[in-house]
């Protein structure tokens, strides 16, 4: 009877912990099925854009070499027509340069775009341009240059809400190639509230593995802002002050509004 009974309460006590539990049970928290919605309403509505551009520096006034670069950043996309957000670091090549080295006299970059292509995650590149640059903001909009075969999916950034000190956060990305650019949550929390000049949220670790140009939301699903970056001037040869923010949805939609024609 004795070697009978001891299986009996040992299972017994692993379904008590959750320990024997499906693991269909037990992911059923409020938190993954909020997950899972959100993935399945924006699944297709952070795209990678890829920007083509002519770099040179120009030293007290004589131009120097030209160089073509080509960058690929993550984008939201915040409206049906297309119209996607990233942020200007990560498309434009000198646009970090000039906010490090802001006052700085003696020679400047310039930098001429010469393709934008989103790809979204099912189809063919689609041609497009950016269409605005916020540089204090660190925010490109792109649009589309020609008819999509149909709309697409936006993130709706309203209403937004304002998370607190510590409170945890889902980042929306899309991964790269070698994984067939899927998309992707990952959790994060907020480490750091900023007020001045203006109210920023700082994330954890996993910023660096997301990207710029990425969404990010409650747990319920609720919007918080985008991803992207903060730099000040540098004050020394090998100084750099730079850190991933999240931008609130508020100002992100108040730039958003400038954009013309959409």
């Amino acid at each position: 009877m004795r070697s009978t009974l001891v299986p009996i309460l040992w299972l017994a006590a692993l379904g008590a912990a959750g320990l024997g539990a499906p693991d269909s049970a037990r992911a059923a928290s409020p938190a993954a099925a909020a997950a899972r919605s959100l993935m399945d309403r924006y699944s297709q509505s952070v795209v990678t854009v890829r920007v083509v551009a002519k770099v040179r520096m120009v030293m007290e006034g004589r131009e120097m070499d030209e160089d073509e670069q080509t960058q690929e950043a993550k984008a939201t996309v915040i409206s049906p027509s297309g119209l996607c957000v990233t942020a200007l670091s990560s498309v434009d090549p000198v646009h970090i340069v000039e906010m490090i080295m802001a006052g700085q006299e003696g020679f400047r970059w310039e930098a001429d775009i010469t393709d934008v292509k989103i790809r979204p995650a099912e189809g063919r590149e689609i041609s497009a341009r950016i269409v605005l640059r916020d540089r204090d903001l660190d925010l490109a909009f792109i649009q589309p240059t020609e008819p999509l075969p149909q709309p697409m999916a936006p993130v709706d950034f309203a209403p937004a809400v304002e998370p607190g000190l510590l409170d945890q956060v889902l980042i929306l990305t899309r991964l790269g190639e070698v994984v067939n650019r899927e998309p992707a949550l990952l959790t994060d929390h907020i480490a750091a509230l900023v007020e001045k000049p203006r109210r920023l949220y700082v994330t954890g670790m996993s910023v660096h593995m997301t990207g710029l140009g990425c969404p990010v939301f409650t747990l319920e699903g609720a919007p918080v802002g985008l991803l992207v970056m903060r730099a000040l001037p540098s004050t020394g040869a090998d100084e750099r002050d730079m850190l991933p923010v999240i931008l609130p949805a508020a100002d992100l939609l108040r730039a958003a509004g400038q954009v013309p024609g959409d």
